[in-house]
């Protein structure tokens, strides 16, 4: 019996996945018009045989295109310059084809290029302006199974320093018209890449199933999706990253966190990495790789300490943790199943953490002096439990 349903549930991009969708990019924007603006990342992309390809069809079909290289994530500062160079060039379509930060990238360039400001003036919590919606048409195809942003409405832009953020953009138009997810490209990301970019993925999955804001289509899309992962991720990271069809379930598995983070929202883990994003310059994916363990562990302590059993969260956390286990359980409604479930969750992250050497934050430069003004600034409204100051800066320590 399910309760009265109320919800609302973003739009999504018109999707084409499959090994060898790229085929079909030239076609796709020779419908919508032959001006592109191209936005890659700093060399791999561009030293592949697809990249040759591309230009060869886009010559072919007299697609003019120029390129924006994005090298680490996309900055206030890198998307104003690029916008101001390319607003008088009239392009018809902008085409992000890379990871996360390419992604994003491209997705605030088509946003800010019909505009004649500063992007800081349109970002969340920073800006006074509402973006109005108007855009270049936008195509994202990823490279990396990772941030969901192909389905996303939103482009995370940081400033990283002592006065530093990392923040969104954010408007129901920026939803990309089209995402081309061909898990082939994926095939020649590195093992540490898939790995950390993987964990981000895994960790949307997991925060937007648990969300105090997840409903029944988020929930019915996220956990087949962390089952899917779950069976994949680390033989792909270890040792069987050629294998396509794992390939295409990590990519799956990406496009979807996009897809319930977008409806659901996500936990005290992002609330994290926002704010350490902007103090250090630390890759989104190792952060929440090296703080996943600790939070969901922290969160499962105080829903146990409540001493409610029938806790949604509790039991959600006991299902994942299930889902993941090499020695499944047929119920799982008895205490001991639902305490042995969570046990099992946490310690399959740490395992997975410990096998991809995922370091601790103090690898990056972060001190014991810096964990105060991290905690006191996270957010974590979205999170199945409200975790205090005192909470949050004992995860920090345990990872630094």
């Amino acid at each position: 019996m399910v309760d009265t349903l109320n919800f609302s549930f973003s739009a999504n991009p018109k999707v084409i996945f499959g090994p060898g969708k790229i085929k079909l990019l030239p076609a796709i924007v020779g419908e919508i018009g032959n001006n592109v603006l191209l936005v890659i990342g700093k060399g791999s992309f561009k030293a592949s045989s697809v990249y040759k390809w591309l230009m060869t069809e886009f010559e072919k079909n007299q697609i003019y295109s120029e390129e924006v290289n994005v090298v680490g994530e996309p900055s206030v500062d890198f998307i104003d310059e690029i916008s101001s160079i390319y607003r008088d060039k009239s392009f018809h379509v902008v085409v992000s084809i890379g990871g996360g930060s390419v992604i994003d990238a491209g997705k605030a360039i088509s946003a800010m290029i019909p505009q004649n400001d500063s992007v800081l003036n349109y970002i969340d919590g920073i800006g006074k302006k509402k973006h109005n919606g108007i855009k270049v048409p936008f195509i994202a195809v990823p490279t990396t199974a990772g941030t969901g942003s192909e389905a996303t409405k939103n482009a995370v832009l940081s400033k990283v320093g002592k006065s530093g953020f990392k923040k969104s953009l954010r408007h129901d138009n920026f939803i990309p018209d089209v995402a081309i997810i061909d898990p082939e490209l994926t095939l020649t990301c590195p093992p540490e890449v898939t790995a950390t970019s993987g964990l981000d993925a895994f960790t949307q999955l997991l925060e937007s199933y648990t969300s105090r804001n997840a409903f029944l289509v988020t929930d019915s899309l996220a956990l087949p999706a962390i089952e899917l992962f779950g069976e994949n991720f680390l033989s792909v990271c270890m040792n069987d990253g050629s294998n396509i069809q794992k390939r295409s379930a990590l990519s799956y598995a990406a496009y979807i966190s996009g897809l319930t983070l977008s409806n659901a929202g996500l936990g005290t883990v992002h609330g994290l990495a926002s704010v350490i994003g902007g103090y250090f310059s630390i890759p989104h994916g190792v952060i929440c790789g090296t703080l996943l363990g600790e939070v969901i562990s922290k969160n499962i302590e105080i829903l146990f300490k409540k001493g409610d059993r029938n806790s949604p969260y509790l039991m959600k956390y006991a299902r994942v943790g299930n889902t993941l286990s090499r020695e499944k359980i047929d119920k799982t409604e008895s205490l001991a199943d639902i305490e042995k479930n969570c046990e099992n969750l946490i310690s399959i992250i740490k395992e997975w953490i410990e096998k991809l050497q995922i370091p601790g934050l103090g690898y990056y430069g972060i001190r014991k002096a810096d964990l105060e003004r991290i905690a006191r600034e996270t957010d974590n409204k979205s999170n199945p439990v409200h975790l205090t100051y005192e909470d949050i800066l004992d995860i920090l320590l345990k990872r630094l």
